[in-house]
């Protein structure tokens, strides 16, 4: 089971698994079987990833409950930026 959004962040930043994964020091296996959902990183690793795509930790998990705000981003040299929060009408 997949509860990381990984794959979309990694696009989004426009970051192939390789480099994620020379910069966080791990092998392009390992990136692949966390993308994939096959494996789950520790911690510490998780902290890196978010670091080096940018995000809050948080934005790294696919969510389990429907929020009442939905996040505004625009595409900045080919990277989206949250801007902002929308409250979801019903």
């Amino acid at each position: 089971m997949n509860i990381l959004k990984l794959k979309q962040l990694l696009k989004e930043k426009g970051i192939s698994g390789k480099e994620l994964a020379e910069k966080v020091e791990v092998t392009p296996a390992s990136i692949s079987n966390i993308v994939q959902g096959n494996s789950f990183p520790k911690p510490e690793l998780l902290k890196q990833i978010a670091e080096v795509l940018d995000v809050d930790i948080r934005e790294l998990f696919i969510p389990t409950k429907e929020t009442e705000t939905e996040t505004i981003y625009v595409n900045r040299d080919g990277s989206f930026v949250p801007i902002g929060e929308l409250k979801k009408s019903n």
